[in-house]
Parts: structure tokens; C-alpha cells; sequence
């Protein structure tokens, strides 16, 4: 994760969309492009790949200040969800919200993930937590992602809470998960991956086992929401069942460390959660990275723990909370975030074969990314060979 090529006056040539060529420029001459192009000069500042924002829950309507407020003074989170609010709060908004509103909302957002340097990102439906609301939250993602410029990664989070109306019976839920809304989906081709949040007072181990099988007979990729609160087993719950990826992770076990990284599932940790938690605990992502788990960093877009568009955020607090270096930080925020979301292949690095996903940062180095506090970065935003975002020049 710290070993970055950095290459002086460099060039990146791309046609179609794709890179061909990124390497010194002395070493550029033959190359030959065919069709129109542009062409942009970075003008000696630093280039980096597109980040790769691999959890968010980017479709939701409503907010939480007023939650905020309630932390501000000193409520817990647990608190206040027990009070009513919490997720199913914007469960309630969302609902009740307009496909088109909620399409509107969710388009401002990406707008602002653009600006900051975000080219793909994963985004989770689960603010519906029953059948028509799910579908609604997942077809405003294919709509986003037919319009827009950022790609958009779906996941169907139908496990992110129990309905207010399954609170009562909550094994009924979990089978109305298998039997009705994750078929749905699948028939509907709306989502390429399943996550739950398996926590105390949310889905126990065995609930979020059962759902995982099912979402994974039923093709899609499996994530897990574990450990976030407390360590209640989810890390080896994800590699159990074979998971993508871990997400959170706050109160991981060694034992939990050593399964993720046994299994290669990529471990998405989300310091602005903490942050905006006001929590002293963040993840242990050096003891991760020591012991040979796949770090990936993301914002975790919501309106409840973590309301932010912005992964040069999320880098800095990955090395100031942390302790990550920012070589670290970078490779988590590009490479293995795309692993994260089986797009490494296509993204997450500046190399022949992969899309023309570039960042052009406002300095000459990107130690400026957690150097320089408050602002953003990001100068110019290219998204297949395209600029998307920012000065052109």
C-alpha cells in the first residue's frame, strides 16, 4: 500500500476512454492516437487516479440536524435511535419522498462527490426497508448512472434495520428479505451487491448468515456492515460467507483481523463515522495492514454518522486518526477501494487497459492532500479521457 510510482513530467495518453500510455514523456513520442482529443497541461502539478468512494449511502431524502443537535449535547447514538430517530427516521423521509425528489437530492450529492475528486462510488439502497421503497432507492441509482458522470456501483441494503413495522418479528422480516425483496431485485437486475448491518440490536450473526446465503445463491456479492459498535462477530461473519468486503470495523477482534485477511476480504474503513460520532475509537487499520487485510477507505455518505461528499477528507483522517501514511491512504482511497467493489480491473490506478479516471490536484505533490487542511485539493476532474469537473487547464 506504500509503494507508489511517482514519475516527473509525465504524460498519460488515453483513447476511447481507456489509457494507452502514462509514463515519462521523453518515452512518448510514438505513441498515435487516432480520432479527436484534447489535450490538458497539468502544468507540473500532481496527477492521481479518480477516487474510488466504495460505501455510501447516497440515495435518501431528509435529514438529521436536529439528531446532530441531540449529539451535540451529549446523546448517544444508540440513544437517540432508541428515542425514534436514527435510521428508521430517514426510513420515514424516504418513503414518503418522490421518486423525482429523491433522484434530485441524490444527483445534488454526486455533484459534490464529483467536485472533490470522486469518478466511482458504491451506493447502498436501505432507507426503504420494505419491497416498493427498496425499488424505488435502486432505480434512482440506474437513473443517476445513466446520466451522470460518476459510476455508480449498486447494493441493495434491504438488511440495514427492521421496519418499524417488523420490530416486533423480526424473523418474518428476514424472511420477507429471502422470499421477496432480494428476488425482486435480482429479477429487476437493480443491484450488482447485498449488504447488512449486522450490530447489537440490529441483525444478529445467524440473521445476517441466513440473508448473506440467500443474496449470495441469489448472484449478488456480498458485504457486511460488522463490528462497527461493538464486536459482535461480523468480521468473521464476512469471512464465513465469503464477503467482498467488511465495512467499519471499529472494534474488530484480532481473531476478526486474522479471519478478514485469511479469507482476502477487503476491510472499507470509514473514519468520518468516529469523527462525526464524536468517538475517541477508530479502526485499527495499522494492525489490519500488519497482518495482511486489504485496507480500503470511504466516506460512508449519510445523513445520520457521517454527512459528507468529500474523500480528501476521509484521507486526511485516515492518516491524522489513523496512523496511516499518505501513500497508505492514497492506494486505500483509489486501488483497494476498487477491490472493494470488484473494479480493480477497470480503476483505482493510472495504467495501460484502465479507464482515463484522473485527478489533477491544485499542488505539486499529493502530500498536499492531508497537508493543507480546509480546502479542496482537487483542481480538475477527468472521467474517460474527459474533463468532468474544474478548470480544464
Amino acid at each position: 500500500m506504500s509503494e507508489l510510482r511517482m514519475i516527473a513530467d509525465a504524460v498519460i495518453a488515453s483513447e476511447s476512454g481507456r489509457i494507452v500510455y502514462a509514463g515519462p514523456a521523453r518515452d512518448a513520442g510514438s505513441i498515435t492516437l487516432t480520432g479527436p482529443g484534447i489535450r490538458v497541461d497539468a502544468g507540473g502539478r500532481a496527477v492521481i487516479p479518480g477516487f474510488v468512494d466504495s460505501h455510501t449511502h447516497l440515495p435518501f431524502a431528509g435529514d438529521r440536524s436536529a439528531e446532530f443537535l441531540m449529539r451535540m449535547q451529549g446523546r448517544s447514538y444508540q440513544e437517540i435511535a432508541a428515542a425514534g430517530g436514527g435510521i428508521i427516521n430517514t426510513v420515514r423521509a424516504t418513503r414518503e419522498a418522490t421518486e423525482d425528489a429523491l433522484y434530485e437530492a441524490s444527483r445534488a450529492r454526486l455533484d459534490r462527490m464529483l467536485l472533490h475528486g470522486t469518478t466511482t462510488t458504491e451506493a447502498k439502497s436501505g432507507y426503504g426497508l420494505e419491497l416498493e421503497a427498496e425499488l424505488k432507492q435502486l432505480r434512482v441509482l440506474r437513473r443517476l448512472a445513466t446520466c451522470h458522470p460518476v459510476d455508480i456501483i449498486p447494493t441493495c441494503m434491504c438488511a440495514h434495520d427492521f421496519p418499524p413495522e417488523y420490530r416486533e418479528r423480526r424473523d418474518e422480516y428476514v424472511r420477507a428479505i429471502c422470499d421477496e425483496i432480494l428476488p425482486e431485485v435480482s429479477r429487476q437486475k437493480l443491484a450488482e451487491f447485498f449488504d447488512v448491518f449486522v450490530e447489537r440490536g440490529v441483525y444478529t450473526v445467524e440473521q445476517g448468515e441466513r440473508v448473506c446465503r440467500c443474496a449470495s445463491g441469489l448472484g449478488f456479492g456480498v458485504k457486511v456492515h460488522a463490528d462497527e459498535l461493538a464486536d459482535t462477530g461480523g468480521a468473521a461473519l464476512a469471512a464465513a460467507v465469503g464477503a467482498v468486503s467488511a465495512e467499519h470495523l471499529l472494534f474488530v477482534s484480532e481473531e476478526g483481523i486474522k479471519r478478514l485477511a485469511a479469507a482476502r476480504v477487503v476491510a472499507t474503513l470509514l473514519p468520518c463515522v468516529p469523527l462525526f460520532l464524536m468517538m475517541d475509537q477508530y479502526a485499527p487499520a495499522r494492525r489490519m495492514i500488519e497482518q495482511g487485510v486489504a485496507v480500503a477507505i470511504a466516506t460512508d455518505l449519510n445523513p445520520g454518522s457521517s454527512n459528507t461528499e468529500s474523500m480528501p477528507l476521509v484521507i486526511q483522517l485516515a492518516c491524522l486518526k489513523m496512523r496511516l501514511s499518505i501513500e497508505e491512504a492514497l492506494t486505500a482511497a483509489t486501488l483497494n477501494a476498487a477491490h472493494g467493489i470488484r473494479r480493480a480491473h477497470a480503476v483505482g490506478s493510472l495504467e495501460p487497459g484502465k479507464s482515463m479516471d484522473a485527478i489533477i490536484l491544485e499542488a505539486r505533490s499529493f502530500v498536499d492532500l492531508v497537508y493543507h487542511l480546509g480546502v479542496n485539493p482537487v483542481r480538475t476532474v477527468i472521467k474517460r479521457g474527459k474533463v468532468v469537473a474544474g478548470s480544464p487547464s
